[in-house]
């Protein structure tokens, strides 16, 4: 039987890299997309990766292709291709200070990329008959000056009249708790410990690349 198939838009990034891993670990057959780019960016997947000429097709394992939300045709193409059961779309410019510096450009990939995201998802359906979940994910800066903890009810407080960060970003899962029995594996305190220590691995990397006479190159 051949494995459920979950095309992830955004994959390079740490969400991505961890759901794929997720979904990877449940047997799926992980499709993502990346960018095309003069710099390699997919460190974060590099210990998930093989090279799809050998992969079977039909078994699971994580296969990337080039493609971006401001190219509806090749969205279309990448559904043709993958024929995914569900879709991810986790992919943005995120970065506070360049989403104002290039505000048509974040506005073409965050707000009418995941139009031609829809839309294709739309006509594929239509044109072959398959069903695919899509999940879309918004930031959470969308809660702005909202009152911390945010959760479902909070509403939307953003701040798109300058480049500041949020005041206060604290997520409430409560729902999650009562309604699936969710409950966190991994401590706030954990969680920060792991970030540390993944950040002084990525120093002492770039440190031993420059004392060998490489520049180091920063994946975002």
């Amino acid at each position: 039987m051949a494995p459920s198939r979950a095309l992830i838009i955004g994959i390079t990034g740490q969400d991505g890299s961890y759901l794929a891993e997720f979904l990877l670990a449940r047997g799926y057959q992980v499709h993502g997309v990346i960018r095309r780019a003069s710099s390699f960016n997919t460190a974060r997947l590099d210990h998930l990766y093989r090279d799809h000429h050998d992969l079977d097709p039909t078994a699971p394992g994580l296969i990337l292709h080039h493609g971006d939300l401001t190219d509806g045709s090749g969205l279309r193409r990448l559904l043709n291709t993958v024929k995914p059961h569900e879709i991810y779309n986790l992919g943005a410019q995120s970065h506070v200070r360049v989403s104002f510096d290039q505000a048509e450009y974040t506005a073409d990939v965050v707000a009418q990329g995941t139009l031609r995201l829809l839309e294709a998802v739309r006509d594929y359906q239509q044109a072959t008959g398959d069903q695919a979940r899509l999940y879309q994910a918004g930031s959470s800066e969308m809660f702005g000056a909202g009152p911390a903890p945010q959760w479902e009810p909070t509403a939307f407080d953003p701040r798109f009249f300058r480049p500041a960060e949020v005041n206060r970003l604290e997520g409430d899962a409560r729902r999650a708790a009562d309604a699936l029995g969710w409950r966190p594996k991994v401590s706030f305190a954990e969680l920060v410990a792991m970030m540390v220590d993944s950040d002084l691995d990525l120093a002492a990397r770039e440190l031993s690349l420059r004392d060998n006479g490489h520049a180091a190159v920063h994946v975002g």
